[in-house]
């Protein structure tokens, strides 16, 4: 009983159950642009129970489009009248121990915050969290999705 329960937790302590999202603002080509970071081990877990069973997120590019098409479905960026910003899917890829899912969209000419919502696995999994930095808009912002959380925001100060 007491190997069952051993076995029981290094299953667990591999599934971490936690994302890395940053929304960066780019001066350069005045997108803002989002990078998803999943680790590769979660994702694996995920498209088997969203998908099938045999889906393969390390081989099969149906279905790393498949998990892009699902994180993307499952963010949004609001403006501050909950207005949803067009975010475009640029792309996705595998890279070492983690699944990167790429998007897009134009920086709307005054921005005076965003409300964010960020459910990726968070369906799957209620311990799931996705932390999320907002850059380019003065101090790193990081927000924390967990537990019954849906929208979060934040709030840009006006430089002069």
């Amino acid at each position: 009983m007491a190997l069952l329960l051993i076995a029981t937790q290094v299953v667990h302590a591999h599934q971490i159950k936690a994302a890395i999202t940053t929304v960066l603002f780019n001066p350069r080509t005045e997108n803002i642009e989002v990078m998803h970071r999943f680790n590769l081990h979660d994702a694996e877990h995920a498209v088997k129970a969203l998908f099938d069973k045999s889906a393969d997120i390390l081989d099969d590019t149906a279905t790393q489009q498949a998990f892009a098409d699902y994180v993307a479905l499952r963010f949004d960026l609001l403006d501050a009248d909950d207005s949803p910003l067009s975010l475009k899917t640029l792309g996705y890829e595998v890279e070492g121990k983690f699944f990167w899912v790429y998007q897009e969209t134009a920086q709307p000419p005054v921005l005076g915050g965003l409300k964010i919502r960020h459910d990726a696995l968070r369906d799957l999994w209620p311990a799931q969290i996705n932390t999320l930095n907002v850059e380019g808009q003065g101090d790193i912002k990081t927000l924390t999705f967990r537990d019954n959380v849906e929208l979060l925001s934040v709030e840009f100060g006006h430089h002069h």
